[in-house]
């Protein structure tokens, strides 16, 4: 079985607020001495590829390792033009020559857009021939319908990388499972990233650390996110955003000679997911009903995720950046922004009491 752990460059160690490239270095030289060879990075990455410039491109010769950037088209470009240089950028400060994979980044909703308007798609194959890409696919962060929607259009894109992992495979926010099937379905091979959810089932609810501590106390709960992804059919390879040379030992201790998982392996991981629904959250489905009836445009199905987040996993700073992202980063107005005026209520059908769960969000989100 070929070596399925990616080595995912968004949270390099840092020094004196800056990553730290001797640190990157001694991380690179423990993967590919263990037998793996895919390293993941992009432009939006502040200082992610110059560092693995120095830590990889300039120290091991090119056939040794695979290297993915991406291209987030819809990040401050106005013309296609704009978007190109992102390409330009990547080659110059990776050197790399060429990408062994490369991404449209972080394709769904108005995202998609951007690609399309600037013909992104024709460009990359381009690129095919011209040997500068090896292979062209996309990340994606939406709903089954539209990755469906988007390979249907595209079915010459080479893989698709998706959010996957247990506590969100079946997440009416995030559908992980929804959007696996999809790609499956097209035959595409799937790269996973946020195997542990942005370091939180690295540090999952205690009833969570519970049944997987009693399943096997000596191994990491990361590992367990880790190998839940790396079991699916169709993933080539799973991506760990490793920020210190511990988490590098600790993931290569389990996934060198990975080997599918055992039927009481899965059981285990059933049994978490099982407590993780008793959990008492906001039963938001995301459906958005709200949104289209409230008239100050607030992000309810994005402040109540958040607010999920930080009932889950006590992450105060995760929970935040979540609400930023889905909340003002979508064009919508914050919870505190609510007068109240109970036309939500009228229309979602999981019946919440919206207005006293955003007040209630509002303090414990401290928005």
């Amino acid at each position: 079985m070929s070596k399925k752990l990616g080595f995912g460059l968004m949270r390099l160690p840092q020094k004196d607020g800056k990553i730290d490239v001797e640190e990157t270095k001694e991380m690179v030289d423990k993967f590919l001495d263990a037998g793996f060879t895919y390293f993941d990075t992009a432009w939006a990455y502040e200082g992610s590829e110059d560092a693995i410039r120095q830590a990889l491109v300039e120290r091991y010769p090119r056939e040794k390792f695979q290297l993915a950037t991406k291209n987030a088209a819809w990040i401050n470009c106005k013309t296609k033009e704009d978007a190109l240089l992102q390409f330009e950028t990547s080659l110059k400060r990776t050197g790399a020559g060429y990408f062994d994979y490369y991404l449209l980044h972080n394709l769904g909703e108005a995202r998609t857009k951007y690609f399309d308007d600037f013909n992104m798609w024709e460009w990359i194959a381009e690129m095919k021939k011209q040997g500068k890409v090896k292979n062209a696919g996309f990340s994606f962060h939406s709903t089954p319908e539209e990755l469906d929607e988007i390979l249907t259009k595209h079915p010459e894109m080479d893989f698709v990388q998706l959010q996957i992992n247990y506590a969100d495979w079946e997440n009416p926010a995030i559908k992980s499972k929804g959007c696996y099937e999809v790609a499956r379905k097209y035959g595409k091979p799937v790269i996973v990233m946020e195997p542990v959810k942005g370091g939180m089932l690295a540090n999952p609810p205690e009833p969570v650390k519970d049944v997987l501590k009693s399943a096997n106390s000596n191994a990491s709960f990361a590992s367990w996110a880790i190998k839940f992804a790396a079991d699916l059919d169709g993933v080539i390879k799973v991506l760990s955003g490793m920020s210190s040379v511990e988490q590098m030992e600790d993931n290569i201790s389990y996934m060198k000679d990975f080997e599918k998982l055992t039927d009481g392996e899965r059981e285990t991981i059933n049994k978490a997911q099982e407590v993780l629904k008793t959990i008492p959250l906001i039963p938001c489905t995301t459906c958005n009903y709200c949104a289209k009836v409230c008239p100050m445009h607030i992000g309810i199905s994005g402040t109540f995720t958040a607010r999920n987040i930080l009932t889950l996993y006590n992450d105060l700073s995760g929970a935040k950046h979540q609400e930023n992202w889905l909340v003002s980063g979508h064009g919508l107005k914050s919870a505190k922004e609510c007068i109240k005026c109970g036309k939500c209520e009228q229309a979602c059908p999981q019946h919440i009491k919206i207005r006293e769960e955003l007040e209630k969000s509002v303090e414990l989100l401290e928005l």
